[in-house]
């Protein structure tokens, strides 16, 4: 079985660090296709001053995929927190952009990087050009930026109208666009919907190959709303604002969590403005997806997925794919 997630961010990562443990016996080919159009922190500071593709969300994906999160994980993770130039970058971060530099080209700095920590499947960026992400908002306000686009969206409660990318005509890796079309499972999510998933479908190859695709298409949706991004959203809103980017429907399948975090959790969250997402299965059925709402609440202090839950859910996602293939 052949599966392709999309997306960025720690949803993805989280995603990624669960589902790994289904290689080689049940997935034999395992890719995640990641955003660089973070232009925020670490990421964004070596992306401006080093000229390269944003790497952060790149190396939690490696380091989720590395087959043994040890020491070796661990200090491609390590953020330095003093030192001039250093503060705040990642150490992954840094070894990403050194080999860019060696090599001169981001991706054989992920594909040597991704060997160092012996990963369970492969990490391709969707696109290896330089991008921003482009939204426009409800009052006609145009923004530029990952970072920009979140925190203008705060104001105006994640009001955007519609999104693009600039440049628009970048390409995305042969071998991302190649494994796209021989996937059996495309996993969207979870993620930020406007600024981890859907910049992934802006590049114009990642998309005509989603729609082209004959693998079955699947949309874990986040457990909280973002703020600046997806305000008061209900899960067949988030769907429904990946169908109105791409310009038709193709999900399949959407799994959603009906669990409402603990109270003191959700306190925290409510005060930064989050809160559950509204699982409205019925909505989404009328869509012609088929629903999973289930349990896929992460125990501990944030509102998140479970990596286990979630990998059983998406077991049952290709079992019954399966059997619907062999009826």
């Amino acid at each position: 079985m052949r599966v392709v997630t999309i997306g960025g961010g720690t949803g993805l990562s989280s995603l990624l660090r669960g589902i790994k443990h289904l290689v080689p016996e049940k997935i034999s080919d395992l890719t995640a296709i990641v955003t660089v159009a973070d232009n925020g922190g670490s990421s964004g500071r070596l992306r401006e001053e080093m000229q390269i593709p944003a790497p952060g969300d790149i190396r939690n994906c490696i380091v989720a995929l590395a087959e043994d999160e040890d020491i070796l994980a661990k200090i491609f993770q390590y953020r330095f927190s003093n030192g001039e130039g250093l503060k705040g970058h990642s150490f992954g971060n840094l070894f990403l952009t050194v080999l860019t530099k060696i090599e001169g080209n981001f991706l054989d700095a992920i594909e040597i990087t991704s060997n160092i920590l012996n990963i369970k499947g492969k990490i391709i960026p969707s696109t290896d050009e330089m991008v921003d992400i482009v939204a426009e908002f409800t009052d006609g306000k145009v923004i530029k930026g990952e970072t920009q686009i979140t925190e203008y969206g705060k104001q105006l409660k994640g009001k955007i109208k519609r999104i693009w990318m600039e440049p628009g005509n970048v390409k995305a890796p042969e071998d991302a666009v190649r494994k796209i079309m021989e996937a059996d499972f495309i996993i969207l999510g979870p993620g930020s919907l406007f600024t981890s998933i859907i910049p992934n479908l802006l590049v114009n190859d990642i998309r005509e190959a989603v729609l082209s695709s004959n693998a079955y298409k699947v949309y874990i949706c986040n457990v909280m709303t973002q703020y600046g991004e997806t305000d008061g959203f209900t899960a067949s809103e988030h769907i429904k604002a990946i169908h109105n980017t791409v310009g038709k429907p193709f999900i399949n399948a959407a799994i959603v969590n009906t669990t409402i975090p603990p109270d003191d959790v959700l306190r925290r969250y409510m005060k930064e403005n989050a809160e559950p997402v509204v699982a409205d299965a019925g909505n989404i059925s009328r869509m012609g997806i088929t629903v999973y709402a289930e349990d896929l609440l992460d125990t501990g202090t944030y509102a998140r997925h479970n990596p286990e839950k979630l990998t059983f859910t998406l077991l049952k996602v290709f079992k019954e794919k399966a059997l619907k293939r062999t009826a």
